[in-house]
């Protein structure tokens, strides 16, 4: 997308949440059990065109990339939008576009693309990374789930849950009913309610399998990878927003006669928030840029480190530079550290992506010398 269109779609997004997403608004959602509002969802699809950004022509999208749905999720960030779209387009519709199995995804995805499916993923029970090791759930004869999955995005709302369980043949993906007979769905309150987590408990649930049995290692893999640079451009968008918020604070507020922003102490608290926030930036939009390349891997994990030091370290920043009506409940600083610190364990924390990158990168390295020495013994 040229930059032209990125920038039409960045201010049609934006003046859009600015209407549908204030933060009065969210805060009457996120005190909701349901967490979002059905009416601005179906507009976001059917008038806006969101849910479809990414998803191919022939289901019903606009055949874009993840460059383009990384500008819609960096503006939901900054208004931290109470709806399931991280959940149904960043998890689930990646998840289904990865799966290779052209029935599912004709059978599922223009329903996601118009607004009348939510969707989420269950990959090991919690919100962590994908492994296939920390699978909770097991899929028994006749594609039957059974288990617990204890933390689930937006899952007590999901019309359909994907969830990756073991089978004879390894890890597998089935598609559950959201209303299916044996699965048991609890909201939870958690630390971030602008994001809504459920426990899911399945008790021999009927399910249909997307893709080979035992083959779902591969794209899973891909999946979250994309789903991490949606998350990444969500931080992005956030920590931006806190920036302006301590940035514009900084002007207004006067101590000692004199606006706080002149002191030196906040000026160089502020420009190390900027630095933060435009090195997350590069990372998401190299990430971004390069999802469909052998890069991803790398960059998905720059970029949920990267951001989610970023937005943790700027959106507390942004609390202490508006001093004590910062910490206070009626003020917004609040929402956006709960976030901060909710989004920073969702698909592995730094501590989990800085170790993979090591590991990804000593693989590189190793594969390098071997062609290396295979060059030169030949």
């Amino acid at each position: 997308m040229a930059t032209t269109e990125g920038d039409e779609l960045r201010r049609a997004v934006r003046e859009f949440l600015a209407v549908t997403s204030p933060s009065s608004r969210v805060r009457e959602l996120m005190a909701t059990e349901h967490g979002f509002d059905d009416v601005t969802w179906r507009q976001m699809a059917r008038e806006l065109g969101l849910h479809g950004i990414a998803v191919p022509e022939r289901y019903g999208g606009a055949g874009a990339g993840m460059a383009e749905l990384a500008i819609v999720f960096e503006e939901m960030g900054a208004a931290l939008l109470c709806a399931p779209f991280f959940s149904t387009i960043g998890l689930a519709a990646q998840a289904l576009l990865c799966s290779g199995d052209t029935d599912a995804m004709g059978d599922y995805l223009p329903g996601i693309v118009d607004g009348s499916i939510t969707a989420t993923l269950v990959l090991n029970g919690r919100l962590g990374a994908w492994d296939p090791r920390a699978v909770t759930l097991t899929a028994h004869a006749g594609h039957r789930i059974s288990g617990e999955a204890a933390l689930a995005l937006d899952g007590h709302t999901a019309n359909i849950v994907l969830v990756a369980a073991n089978s004879e043949s390894g890890p597998s993906l089935y598609a559950v009913e959201g209303d299916a007979a044996g699965l048991t769905r609890e909201a939870l309150t958690t630390l971030d309610r602008t994001r809504k987590v459920a426990r899911l408990h399945f008790d021999n649930v009927p399910g249909r399998r997307i893709g080979p049995q035992g083959a779902a290692l591969h794209g899973l893999v891909r999946a979250c990878d994309l789903a991490l640079v949606a998350l990444a451009a969500e931080q992005v968008g956030a920590a931006q927003r806190c920036l302006d918020m301590a940035v514009s604070y900084a002007k207004q507020r006067i101590q000692f006669g004199r606006a706080i922003g002149s002191f030196q102490a906040v000026k160089h608290r502020c420009a190390d928030m900027l630095v933060l926030v435009e090195g997350a930036r590069s990372a998401a939009v190299r990430a971004a840029q390069v999802s469909d390349g052998p890069e991803l891997p790398v960059t998905a994990s720059v970029a949920k480190l990267a951001c989610s030091e970023a937005l943790l370290q700027v959106a507390l920043d942004n609390m202490r530079i508006h001093g004590g009506i910062g910490f206070t409940w009626e003020h917004d600083a609040h929402l956006y550290v709960r976030r901060a610190k909710a989004s920073e364990l969702i698909l592995g924390s730094p501590d989990y992506h800085a170790e993979r990158l090591a590991a990804l990168v000593t693989t590189h390295v190793n594969t390098r010398k071997d062609d290396r020495d295979h060059f030169v013994l030949s």
